[in-house]
């Protein structure tokens, strides 16, 4: 265990509320020690935020405590227990091979939940390994720490740590464990698990924990159970928005993938699409695309159906008024998505007010997209400097007729052209994680060379900046016969 005194030097700073709750919703760890644990990559910045002293975290007490090999005196140490609904059925999880080491209370007074990913066996392990890769790891950290410099909210990584030990997965690879940050790890998957195990004392002791901690506005209202489904409804509604307005494709949105904080969790099956096709699906396990790009609203109202199931206990003593109420509720999440995602788009092409024209010329741009097989990300920012207009799409008679309908719209704004053009660079990013750059670094730190990826972090972590050394990471992948698949490594 590292003592009072080195744990000061790290700046450990523990409150751990979820500790706090019936033992229902969770269960103590003992460590499961790793051979030799080595840092591949530590987050700076983050750890500054976070209050840490990340040359303390990079010693040798700051990396037993990374690898899951030393406990801290003020730490949780506990695995939280979920529920779910994965691909449409219910079924028991929990935390199968991550610890929460503890709440970290930052000098802001902010409190973030430190996890270690990969770091052995739990109670709800289901018979796996309860490790990680090293790939799949270093992969959410890089598309994480993207989501952040895109103003997504997500959860986020502080570091990547080898153990020393082989994991088998399809191939025999080398282990690690990924320290990720979040707001919590509270999940839909949190409530549906207490519903089916817990008692409206506990259910209730949940929401107002959860409200305490994440929607503190509503705590004293009169109905703040309906207030806090509305938030929460709210939370998502913006975020899948934002998840559409980038290409982004989460991959595995079941319900324990759905966080009360309303921050993106679980990078394992996600990708940025390339060329834009409402159908995309990179998920080798989702065969029939449920969690497809053009999906994810959908799936986020379901999914926010089954956290209201959850709750419907609080909603109203009458379970039918209750119902009535979870569903008047969840009938709004559409509206406020598509006020979030038209919002977006409009920026994303310079529009600053608003006119009902503005859907369809938003729409007439992504079907012809779609038809041309062009690229999401390089069509806006071709638009945003009005060059590279050279593909099919924009020698098309069908893509002239759009271009006059838009540039028609941007003449009855008040704002000047220096305006509109500001406005489409701040919303439309240069550069993604796009998937060949992304395993391509992911090749190289597996065979020890970490500077590819550490290049490809640099170039992410500011996506609006358009600088000349970010357009290498604007180039499309060469042409495959083989679709790029993800998978559930992580």
């Amino acid at each position: 265990m590292t003592d009072k005194k080195e744990s000061m030097k790290i700046g450990w700073n523990f409150d751990n509320s979820f500790s706090r709750l019936p033992r229902l919703f969770f269960r103590k760890i003992d460590l499961n020690p790793v051979s030799s644990p080595q840092l591949v990559i530590l987050n700076y910045p983050l750890a500054k935020s976070l209050g840490l002293n990340a040359d303390a975290l990079k010693s040798n007490d700051g990396i037993s405590i990374l690898s899951g090999n030393k406990t801290i005196e003020d730490g949780a140490f506990i695995a939280q227990a979920y529920a779910g609904h994965q691909f449409g059925n219910f079924t028991i999880l929990g935390d199968g091979r991550a610890l929460l080491i503890g709440e970290q209370i930052t000098p802001l007074g902010e409190r973030f939940d430190i996890q270690l990913k990969g770091s052995g066996r739990t109670p709800y392990s289901r018979g796996g390994d309860g490790r990680a890769a090293l790939g799949p790891m270093l992969r959410e950290y890089i598309i994480s720490e993207s989501m952040y410099a895109l103003g997504i909210p997500t959860t986020r990584s502080l570091a990547v740590v080898k153990t020393g030990e082989p994991v088998i997965r399809r191939t025999l690879e080398q282990g690690a464990i990924l320290t990720r940050v979040a707001s919590s790890h509270v999940r839909f998957g949190t409530f549906q698990y207490v519903s089916q195990y817990g008692n409206l004392d506990e259910l209730k002791e949940l929401a107002d924990y959860c409200i305490k901690r994440h929607y503190p506005h509503v705590k004293d209202d009169e109905n703040k159970y309906i207030n806090f489904l509305n938030e929460v409804i709210k939370a998502h509604a913006s975020l899948v928005a934002k998840w559409q307005s980038v290409g982004f494709i989460h991959g595995v949105m079941n319900t324990d993938n759905m966080t009360i904080s309303g921050e993106t969790i679980d990078y394992g099956p996600c990708a940025f699409m390339d060329n834009y096709n409402s159908n995309t699906a990179f998920s080798s396990i989702d065969v029939n695309g449920r969690y497809a790009y053009k999906n994810q609203p959908i799936m986020a109202e379901w999914n926010l159906c089954r956290f209201a199931e959850a709750l419907l206990p609080l909603l109203h003593e009458n379970r039918d008024e209750a119902i009535k109420i979870g569903q008047n509720a969840i009938s709004n999440f559409y509206d406020i998505y598509y006020s979030n995602w038209i919002a977006i788009m409009r920026s994303k092409l310079g529009i600053f007010d608003k006119e009902s024209q503005d859907k369809a010329i938003i729409e007439d741009l992504l079907n012809m997209m779609e038809k041309y097989n062009e690229d999401f990300t390089n069509t806006f920012l071709a638009l945003t400097f009005n060059k590279n207009l050279d593909n099919d799409m924009f020698k098309s008679t069908e893509f002239d007729n759009w271009y006059k309908v838009w540039q028609e719209r941007l003449s009855r704004q008040s704002q000047s052209k220096e305006s509109i053009e500001q406005l489409m660079k701040n919303s439309n990013p240069a550069v993604i994680p796009r998937n060949h750059r992304v395993e391509e670094a992911l090749k190289a730190a597996n065979e020890g060379d970490y500077n590819t990826m550490m290049n490809l972090l640099d170039a992410i972590s500011r996506p609006y900046d358009h600088s000349d050394d970010q357009e290498k990471y604007s180039e499309l992948p060469k042409p495959s016969s083989c679709p790029y698949k993800t998978y559930c490594g992580t």
